[in-house]
């Protein structure tokens, strides 16, 4: 805004200096925002030009690659987890039945089949019963099959010694 117009207008010259220093504040206010504009125009510029030469396609294809790698890391992590509780729970099931090789009896067992059971915490105990009542040898409380061990004592003193034993 020029002065001249102002004064074309009519107005006082007290009006007028007063216009002029409030246009010229907007006009240093405007200035200042603009050269920020231009500073950001500036560095934008700069990294965009980083990025000349770069294969899109390329980058997408590591993208997906990283996330194909996160999701099967993911996965296996998942498996061993399950299989963490599923052997917690195994070895709890097989403590509670007194079995005096888990090893052994865990060799009896279809674990593949239990993994993959629904129902894990009954399935473990039925299977677990199964073994049992076909090996029983294999837990506290149980002989082994075919007697095994010393035979049991019994009480000779009734029975004559045989002919010509001499006691000392």
């Amino acid at each position: 805004m020029q002065r001249k117009f102002l004064e074309d207008l009519g107005l006082e010259k007290e009006v007028i200096d007063k216009i002029m220093t409030e246009n010229s504040n907007d006009i240093k206010k405007i200035t200042v925002e603009r050269d920020g504009y231009r500073e950001h125009l500036t560095q934008y510029k700069e990294a965009l030009k980083e990025f000349e030469g770069v294969d899109v396609e390329e980058l997408n294809g590591k993208i997906k690659q990283l996330t194909d790698d996160l999701a099967a890391k993911d996965t296996e992590y998942q498996t061993k987890i399950a299989d963490m509780e599923f052997n917690s729970v195994l070895d709890s099931a097989i403590a509670g039945v007194k079995a005096k090789n888990s090893k052994a009896v865990k060799a009896l067992l279809d674990l593949e089949a239990l993994k993959s059971s629904k129902n894990q915490s009954e399935d473990i105990k039925s299977a677990l019963e199964k073994v049992k009542s076909e090996n029983d040898y294999l837990f506290d409380g149980n002989s082994v099959p075919g007697g095994g061990g010393n035979p049991p004592e019994t009480n000779n003193s009734n029975k004559p010694l045989p002919s010509g034993t001499v006691i000392f």
